[in-house]
């Protein structure tokens, strides 16, 4: 019903961080192919290879990059180890593009970010941006970043 309902008001897919990659696959997948939905997984710097591979496999949208195992929020860059991942998964030719979140928040991390992966989502320092300023000043907030 959920997916159902989802699909009725346009939207085209769902991240569910907590929903484990093979209860997805046994019981959902199905499910969200009907509704034509995309199921978004996350990895991190400590998933396997193997488990990458595996959700690439299984995935039709993208593959979101937690950049790092730290709270999200906005950073001024990042350091060599997550650059160093950030090359390791660009370097691994999975068919789904990957997208890298958490401390994207200024054009440096912005930069950073896409130098390797197809692009990035902005949360916390948008939503910041948002408490204190008007929607049609959104524009201006995306000038800063790119």
């Amino acid at each position: 019903n959920f997916c159902r309902k989802c699909a009725e008001i346009g939207i085209d897919g769902l991240i569910i961080p907590d929903l484990p990659v093979g209860v997805y696959e046994t019981n959902y997948q199905a499910i969200f192919e009907q509704n034509g939905l995309l199921n978004i997984f996350l990895i991190t710097p400590q998933t396997s290879e193997e488990r990458i591979r595996h959700i690439d496999k299984i995935s039709s949208g993208f593959i979101y990059m937690v950049s790092s195992a730290s709270v999200t929020g906005s950073q001024n860059s990042f350091g060599k180890e997550q650059e160093n991942y950030f090359k390791k998964i660009a370097g691994m030719d999975l068919k789904n593009p990957q997208i890298i979140g958490f401390g994207i928040g200024n054009r440096a991390t912005f930069l950073q970010a896409t130098q390797h992966q197809k692009g990035a989502i902005i949360g916390s320092a948008f939503v910041n941006f948002l408490k204190k300023n008007p929607l049609q000043n959104i524009p201006d907030f995306i000038k800063t970043i790119v």
